[in-house]
C-alpha cells in the first residue's frame, strides 16, 4: 500500500497523573470506509516503555474514519497494585474510565498521530505530528 492513496495511523500514552509513558496498555484499531460502513477490525499492539505503539496494523485503501481502542483499565489496576505502599488511605476502587474510545476522520496520504493524555480520572486527546 502506497502511502500516497492510504492514510497512516500512530499513537502513544502519557500518564499525566505520574509525568510518564503508559507502558503496557492494549490497544485495538479499527477502520471503515464511509460514515455508514460497518467498522473493519485491523488488530491491535500495546504500547511500549516509550509509551508508543509502533507496529499498529496498516489502514486499508478507502479509510474515511478510524477508531483508536485504549485499553486503560488493565493499566490502572497493575499500576495501582505496583504502587499499593504509596496509595491514599482512601481510593476510589475500580477504573472511572475502563476504556477510551476515539473515533477521528482521516484523508489519504495524511499521517495522524494521536497522542492521549491520560490520568486515573480524565483524559484528552489531540492531533499530534
Amino acid at each position: 500500500m502506497s502511502t500516497s492513496t492510504t492514510a497512516s495511523v500512530s499513537t502513544h500514552i502519557l500518564d499525566t497523573s505520574v509525568g510518564r509513558p503508559a507502558e503496557g496498555v492494549a490497544i485495538r484499531l479499527a477502520a471503515r470506509a464511509g460514515r455508514d460502513a460497518d467498522w473493519q477490525d485491523l488488530g491491535g499492539s500495546a504500547t511500549d516503555a516509550d509509551g508508543r505503539c509502533k507496529d499498529l496494523p496498516a489502514l486499508p485503501e478507502g479509510t474515511t474514519h478510524v477508531r483508536l481502542d485504549f485499553a486503560v483499565e488493565a493499566y490502572f489496576e497493575k499500576k495501582q497494585a505496583d504502587a499499593q505502599q504509596d496509595a491514599p488511605a482512601t481510593r476510589d476502587s475500580g477504573t472511572f474510565f475502563p476504556e477510551v474510545v476515539i473515533t477521528f476522520a482521516v484523508k489519504p496520504g495524511e499521517h495522524y498521530h494521536v497522542p492521549l493524555l491520560l490520568n486515573p480520572f480524565g483524559y484528552s486527546v489531540y492531533r499530534g505530528s
